[in-house]
């Protein structure tokens, strides 16, 4: 059996598949039981019996189309054969068309040109159109009739199925068109991420070393020690916000050569800082650490950091008088951070929660996301705020060698 790739049956095919084989059925009893011999609609009880097996072999047509195709050719044949040889046998000597091949013929051949490839059919057609025309004995009701009852079925089942690959090939073209036209606009968004990389890193990159070099040289040269611990101050500072902003060009970047690197000290913030900076000013403030922390890559670190630090600086300002946790879990697959505090104790300091851009949230999530990671913020159930982020172990940079 061979069937089309394209057509799957589904119930409503099968249900009205068997009402259809039920319908015939009904038709050829109600032919021999009420027709008239002598007018060719009715046929002895053994050519009842075959177009009722027949009828009921439609029920399999979507399953076995090869199988019934055969059975309605054969018991085409047996009709003509009785026709030729033994009149009255199974149909009697003057009948209409149809009562030389099976009744259910026209659905059958209507359906075939889904199901079965077209040499076969063009093939059970011309068989069908013998039987049922017969054209050795041409007459106004058998050839007609004969070639709508089998002929026409299969023109029209041809036609609708070109048409119907016609369609899925121009609905096939118009989405592989549409997903090229993606992956070109994905391409230029990169092309795009990488011309401003390249730019960042020639322009700030740059300016962000020369102030770390005449900090360092202030340090140096200056005689106050506040001065000098000033330089140091925007030294270090200067030099963490260099090493963020050479990850951040990395992944920009789509650095595919970079591999692994470990957490070294120093290279990132520590978030226990934070948490005591956060106690100092009046807010207590938990830290729990899980697994170890040299498992995931100084750019992981560093977002990590300012998770941190951007949940615990809206806790001082929204949330004043509450407690807040800060929970870090290192695990094989990378890091899982979570922020939460309590409901606020005491009303928020209008001029210190107006402060800001109200986007720093929105911006840690493009950065989370940026290198990988999940990130969600919610109000906990029964007051207070959480903020959570699940990051990568590593995320490859142009800048992951180093």
């Amino acid at each position: 059996m061979e069937r089309s790739r394209s057509f799957r049956p589904g119930p409503v095919d099968t249900l009205w598949l068997t009402l259809a084989a039920f319908a015939f059925v009904g038709l050829d009893i109600t032919l021999y039981v009420f027709g008239e011999p002598t007018t060719g609609w009715a046929g002895p009880a053994a050519g009842v019996t075959l177009q009722v097996a027949l009828d009921l072999s439609l029920i399999l047509l979507f399953r076995y189309p090869r199988l019934v195709a055969g059975l309605v050719v054969a018991g085409g044949l047996l009709m003509l054969a009785s026709d030729l040889f033994s009149p009255g046998l199974l149909v009697p000597e003057r009948q209409l068309t149809l009562m030389t091949v099976p009744t259910i013929t026209p659905v059958v051949l209507s359906q075939l040109a889904r199901l079965i490839d077209r040499r076969t059919l063009l093939w059970l057609t011309a068989i069908l159109v013998v039987c049922a025309s017969r054209p050795w004995d041409a007459q106004w009701n058998t050839t007609p009739f004969g070639l709508l009852g089998t002929a026409l079925p299969t023109t029209l089942s041809l036609y609708f199925e070109a048409r119907r690959q016609l369609l899925r090939s121009l609905r096939d073209r118009a989405e592989r068109a549409e997903r090229e036209q993606h992956l070109l606009a994905e391409r230029a968004r990169g092309e795009e991420r990488r011309k401003l990389a390249e730019e960042m890193h020639d322009v700030v990159t740059h300016r962000l070393s020369l102030m770390v070099l005449h900090a360092g040289a202030l340090g140096v040269v200056s005689a106050d020690e506040a001065v000098r611990t000033s330089a140091e101050d925007i030294r270090r500072e200067g030099a963490l916000a260099l090493d963020e902003l050479r990850d951040l060009v990395g992944v920009l970047r789509n650095g595919a050569n970079a591999g692994p690197r470990t957490l070294t000290d120093g290279a990132a913030g520590d978030p226990a800082t934070l948490v005591a900076e956060s106690a100092s000013v009046g807010i207590p403030t938990e830290l729990t650490v899980h697994g170890d922390p040299g498992r995931i890559s100084p750019t992981v670190a560093r977002t990590a950091y300012r998770v941190v630090q951007e949940a615990l600086t809206n806790v001082r300002k929204h949330a004043p008088g509450s407690t807040a946790t800060v929970e870090l879990r290192y695990h094989a697959g990378g890091l899982d951070i979570t922020v939460e505090n309590t409901r606020a104790g005491a009303a928020p300091d209008p001029a210190l929660a107006g402060s800001g851009s109200g986007a720093g949230l929105a911006g840690l999530r493009q950065r989370v996301e940026l290198i990988g990671g999940r990130f969600d913020a919610a109000p906990r159930t029964g007051g207070g705020y959480r903020v959570g982020a699940i990051l990568p172990a590593y995320v490859p940079t142009a800048e992951g060698d180093r």
